[in-house]
């Protein structure tokens, strides 16, 4: 049987994922405009909402679709559907965040912490993961994303206009994972399945905010961008959101049980990834990757 990839929500995390598999797959994926995610190749859009496609044949379902305040998206049209179905799919992975740990004051966790959502956004997410985890015998894989950055997703743009900024709340760090790590860690769980499976993915080195800013404008070689007290940034009420939780994100279970190597151990390998790719990028004037 051809193995069919379906993304419900083929966004920036799931279009690396199709990007980085094999020949062998058929791919199926939604979004939310007429337009976006045609530029594929070899990929079968539908504009969902607004239409039902159908799951025949689908193998792997990967729901990347965010919730919102009325639940799961995709569970509030397709719950029976996938639960008459569960048999199925090989494998389901469903994109979760870090936000569901809440707010740790700076400590680790790991798999093994509970969750205590400190945020609106981790309570969804919470709410959501129990949805999923409630269809019987559904192979599901939670995966618990920190915070993603990659190719179009990382801070060189802001530093070269001039309007990056410093931002320092003493003690903060955030964990972060490159997309190209998501794809692989995606890929060796539908290698090795394992059914009610979760794990956290982000790299080894939760690390203040202004650290990377400081290291882009050093890459670029431009001016160090002034810092600014997060009491005086004048930021959104969303980004001040985001520094209202202080945790170290542990990554032990995806190297152990996956057997996965990071591409990018830290910011730094990563941001100098990215920006060979970018101004690979900008000199052929294409914004493909994206």
């Amino acid at each position: 049987m051809t193995k069919t990839l379906f993304s419900f929500g083929l966004g920036y995390t799931a279009r690396a994922l199709v990007r980085s598999l094999d020949d062998g797959w058929r791919f199926i994926g939604t979004s939310r405009g007429e337009d976006r995610g045609k530029a594929l190749p070899g990929v079968e859009m539908h504009q969902w909402p607004g239409t039902r496609p159908s799951l025949d044949g689908v193998t792997h379902l990967l729901i990347s679709a965010g919730p919102n305040e009325a639940g799961d998206p995709v569970l509030a049209e397709f719950r029976d559907e996938i639960a008459a179905r569960a048999d199925q799919f090989d494998w389901v992975g469903y994109l979760s965040t870090t936000a569901v740990y809440g707010d740790r004051n700076g400590g680790w966790v790991d798999e093994t912490t509970g969750i205590a959502p400190s945020s609106v956004r981790g309570d969804l997410r919470v709410a959501a993961e129990r949805d999923w985890q409630s269809i019987p015998g559904l192979p599901l894989h939670i995966f618990r994303l920190a915070g993603i950055y990659g190719p179009g997703r990382g801070p060189f743009s802001k530093v070269r206009a001039g309007t990056a900024r410093r931002i320092v709340k003493p003690g903060q760090v955030f964990s972060r994972i490159h997309v190209d790590d998501i794809a692989q860690v995606l890929r060796a769980s539908i290698a090795q399945p394992r059914p009610g499976a979760i794990y956290n993915l982000c790299d080894d080195d939760p690390a203040p905010p202004q650290d990377v800013i400081g290291l882009a404008a050093e890459l670029l070689g431009l001016p160090l961008p002034a810092e600014v007290p997060f009491d005086e940034a004048g930021m959104s009420a969303m980004a001040r959101s985001f520094y209202g939780e202080n945790k170290r994100v542990r990554n032990d279970l995806i190297k152990s049980e996956l057997g996965v190597e990071l591409l990018y151990r830290s910011y730094r390998e990563g941001l100098r990834a990215l920006l060979k790719v970018e101004t690979e990028a900008l000199e052929r004037k294409s914004d493909a990757w994206f």
